[in-house]
């Protein structure tokens, strides 16, 4: 049961980027559960996610003696859910979130690669990802500003 929560169905089990194929189901769920649910329900999952996620990413990481597997996604998940809390009101922003995690969680620039480097154990892998949704989010929604500004 852990694997399947922390590979989020299997996706980080794929063999070429297992991140963004992480990223690509969170974002299939994610739009799924805001065409039935307020967004406020998607804030909610994603804060008990993330407090799951931390405590069983500390369970996993103790007995496999390994930090951040790659095939962990449910990071992704829940950075990539905090975007779509942030901006999610249309279809543009929705592909923008993606965009900007992806760049954020692949770059890690900044404060996220210092949290990625130096924060051990669950709260490590789960921050530096809910820092670069947050970022994704903010950009997220200045871009689409400025493209309602001068294009719309």
């Amino acid at each position: 049961m852990r694997k399947i929560f922390l590979t989020f169905f299997y996706s980080g089990l794929f063999p070429y980027a297992p991140g963004t194929a992480g990223s690509l189901a969170a974002a299939i769920v994610g739009v799924l559960l805001l065409q039935f649910l307020p967004v406020n329900t998607l804030l909610l999952l994603t804060v008990l996610i993330t407090i799951i996620g931390i405590k069983q990413i500390n369970i996993y990481e103790k007995e496999t003696g390994t930090h951040d597997d790659k095939s962990i996604v449910i990071d992704e998940v829940v950075g990539l859910w905090l975007a779509f809390v942030i901006a999610s009101d249309n279809w543009t922003q929705i592909v923008l979130c993606f965009i900007f995690f992806r760049i954020f969680d692949i770059w890690k620039p900044s404060i996220i690669g210092k949290i990625d480097r130096d924060v051990k154990g669950g709260l490590g892998v789960m921050g530096d990802d809910l820092l670069a949704g947050l970022l994704a989010g903010i950009c997220s929604s200045a871009t689409w500003q400025v493209i309602e500004m001068y294009f719309i």
